[in-house]
C-alpha cells in the first residue's frame, strides 16, 4: 500500500490589513466622481461661451459692398476687422454761440463806477497849486494900483477859478465817487487860501528887498495868515466868503461834471 506524496504545511494566516487610503482632495474631501466635461468651443467675437446643447455663434461676416450694415445708422469704418464692433461715429464740431453783450442798463452802470478817485484828487490838486501860483504873481505885479474894493475883487475870482478847475477836472476823471466830490471840496478852498499868504512874501521882498522875506519868517512866521484874516470885520467876511466860494464851486462842478460824464 503506497503512501501519499509529503505536502508541506499550509504557512500561517496573517493578519488582515487595513486598505490603503488615498490623498485626500481639499477641493473635494468626499471623493466624488466628477461629472463628464464638455467640450466649450470658444468662437471668435463677443459675448460668453455657447451654453450646451446649443449651436456657437457664427462670427460677424465683413460687410459687403452694396449691403446694408450690420448696426443701422452706421456705416462700416475703413480698416477694421471683421467682426468687430464698428467704433462710435464721428460728429462735425458745433459752432460756439455768438457773444453776446449785457443789457444796455448794465453797461451804464459799469461806465459810471469805472471813475479814478486818486488820480482825480491828484489831478485837482496839481490845477489848484498852479491857479493859486498864478494869482499869487498877479497879486504882486498889481499890488500897487490895486484898490482895496479890487483887492477884494480879485481875491473872490480867485476862489472862484480855483474851485471851478478843481471841479471840473476831479468830475471828469473820478466821475461819480463821493469821496473824489469831497476832496474837490477841500482842495479849492486850501488853493484860494494859499494862493493869497503866498503872494506876501513876494510883495515884501518886491518892495523891502529879498533879506527881508527871512527875516519875515523868523520874525513874524504867521504874517501872511494874519493878514489874509484881516484886521476889520468886513475884511474876514471877505476871506471867509472866498473860502465858501471856492468850495462850493469845486463840489458843485465835480458833482455834475461827474454824473454827466458817467452817463455819456
Amino acid at each position: 500500500m503506497s503512501q501519499p506524496p509529503f505536502q508541506p504545511p499550509p504557512p500561517p494566516a496573517q493578519p488582515p490589513q487595513p486598505p490603503q487610503q488615498q490623498a485626500q482632495n481639499p477641493y473635494n474631501p468626499y471623493a466624488q466622481p466628477a461629472p463628464p466635461q464638455q467640450q466649450q468651443q470658444q468662437q471668435p467675437g463677443f459675448g460668453p461661451p455657447p451654453a450646451p446643447g446649443q449651436p456657437p455663434q457664427q462670427p460677424a461676416s465683413a460687410p459687403v459692398p452694396g449691403q446694408t450694415p450690420m448696426y443701422p445708422g452706421q456705416a462700416p469704418v475703413p480698416g477694421q476687422a471683421p467682426g468687430q464692433a464698428p467704433g462710435q461715429p464721428m460728429y462735425p464740431m458745433q459752432p460756439a454761440p455768438p457773444f453776446q453783450a449785457p443789457p444796455f442798463g448794465q453797461q451804464l452802470n459799469t461806465q459810471g463806477g469805472g471813475g479814478q478817485p486818486v488820480g482825480a484828487v491828484f489831478l485837482g490838486f496839481f490845477a489848484s497849486v498852479v491857479v493859486s501860483l498864478l494869482y499869487s504873481v498877479l497879486n504882486m505885479v498889481t499890488y500897487k494900483d490895486q484898490s482895496e474894493t479890487a483887492a477884494h475883487i480879485l481875491y473872490v475870482a480867485h476862489a472862484l477859478l480855483n474851485g471851478v478847475a478843481v471841479g471840473v477836472l476831479v468830475g471828469l476823471v473820478g466821475r461819480r465817487s463821493p469821496g473824489a466830490w469831497f476832496c474837490a471840496a477841500v482842495i479849492a478852498p486850501l488853493g484860494a487860501f494859499f494862493g493869497y499868504t503866498n503872494s506876501i512874501p513876494l510883495i515884501i521882498g518886491d518892495s523891502q528887498g529879498t533879506p527881508a522875506i527871512g527875516d519875515m519868517m523868523e520874525e513874524v512866521p504867521f504874517l501872511p495868515a494874519k493878514t489874509w484874516w484881516g484886521t476889520q470885520y468886513d475884511t474876514r467876511l471877505i476871506s471867509l466868503l472866498g473860502l465858501l466860494v471856492a468850495a462850493l464851486a469845486g463840489w458843485a462842478l465835480a458833482y455834475a461834471v461827474g454824473k454827466k460824464r458817467s452817463q455819456a
